[in-house]
């Protein structure tokens, strides 16, 4: 697994396996949010299989699919209505982690600058220069 930090409540990672829910909750997480769509995976890593995964390691699982087409206001919404109902950390997964990072730099938008945005997502590895002119409120 490579974890990565964001907010101390949020956390990305690159794609998570099914045995991976046990030391993601002795990590100290207490949800996980799956943020890629099935067409992505094969069977093993689909959304059904990894809840089944979840629910045996007894870590709360939610999907929110994401692509460049979904990535809408409605949707940063949804992602971190998950987030604040969840009793601790959330790790968020994707693909690279990319699209988990894109949607928490849009829920910051108006609430930091552009530059404190784009530096936390940079901390964690992912560079989002892209999203700046969506950033300034």
């Amino acid at each position: 697994m490579d974890i990565r930090q964001i907010t101390p409540r949020y956390s990305v990672s690159p794609q998570i396996n099914p045995e991976d829910f046990a030391a993601i909750k002795a990590a100290g997480f207490t949800k996980v949010i799956c943020n890629r769509p099935d067409v992505e995976n094969p069977p093993s890593h689909q959304a059904d299989a990894m809840a089944a995964a979840a629910e045996a390691a007894g870590m709360p699982f939610e999907v929110l699919e994401l692509t460049h087409q979904t990535m809408t206001p409605d949707n940063v919404v949804k992602q971190f209505e998950m987030v604040d109902a969840a009793e601790g950390p959330v790790l968020a997964y994707c693909a690279s982690g990319t699209r988990c990072t894109v949607i928490w730099a849009l829920s910051q938008a108006g609430k930091a600058s552009a530059d404190e945005i784009l530096g936390t997502a940079a901390q964690a590895g992912y560079m989002l220069e892209q999203l700046g002119p969506h950033l300034e409120g």
